[in-house]
């Protein structure tokens, strides 16, 4: 799991333990199978029979039907309608995703969470009662382009539009500087979180701890400060 999914998990309510996921292409089995190893109860369900196969086969969730999620019925049948929390994974499709956000909430599920494929597609969710719109094609074109521009960013977690989290190679100009000599906060504004050298990563570390350019820091602060670093 990196840093980028936790954008999508931290906006899953905590207290669920069971989670359904409508759509089981290449991102809703990337949901379930996270969900899945976290130790949650997953429900995959697609009207594909080939992807509820490939997901029981895969053992990436608790259970998988096949349904038409277009049909309430059918979702009742399924025991969706009980859970708390859902997810639709088929954001490619823009009826289909929108039909089935619909029903949820008219069937009364407390949190249903969206995959959108453009803005307007995100708006229309909203506009049906989806509880959050998730981009990920977006997201993962936002990553191409800062591993193009930024090949020492490794991860990048955003806390909202001006502020993040990311795992950074330490920078040459950085190697062989303590936490302490470097003064990240005063001359960056940053915040160095942890660092990982051969063995795992150590979080709050010493200050007087050195850092070399093999090493690898996860820090905290703006935007703007973060692209300032020499990178």
């Amino acid at each position: 799991m990196n840093l980028s999914f936790l954008t999508f998990l931290r906006n899953l309510p905590k207290e669920n333990k069971q989670f359904a996921v409508i759509g089981l292409g290449r991102f809703g089995r990337a949901v379930c199978s996270t969900l899945y190893q976290l130790g949650y109860e997953v429900l995959g369900t697609d009207i594909d029979e080939k992807l509820v196969c490939q997901v029981l086969t895969e053992k990436i969730a608790s259970h998988a039907v096949q349904l038409d999620s277009k049909e309430p019925l059918a979702l009742k049948e399924a025991g969706i309608l009980e859970l708390d929390t859902v997810i639709i994974a088929i954001g490619n499709y823009l009826q289909e995703s929108i039909i089935t956000t619909l029903n949820l909430k008219e069937a009364g599920v407390p949190y249903v969470i969206a995959k959108a494929s453009s803005e307007v597609h995100g708006k229309l969710l909203k506009r049906v009662g989806a509880d959050h719109v998730v981009f990920p094609e977006n997201d993962a074109g936002c990553a191409l382009a800062r591993s193009l521009t930024k090949p020492s960013i490794l991860e990048w977690f955003d806390l909202d539009s001006k502020h993040s989290i990311v795992e950074v190679r330490v920078p040459e100009k950085f190697d062989g500087k303590t936490i302490m000599e470097l003064e990240l906060r005063k001359r960056y504004g940053l915040t160095v979180l942890a660092i990982k050298g051969d063995a795992e990563f150590e979080i709050n570390p010493d200050p007087n701890q050195p850092l070399y350019k093999d090493m690898v820091m996860v820090i905290i602060g703006s935007n703007a400060d973060i692209d300032r670093l020499p990178i």
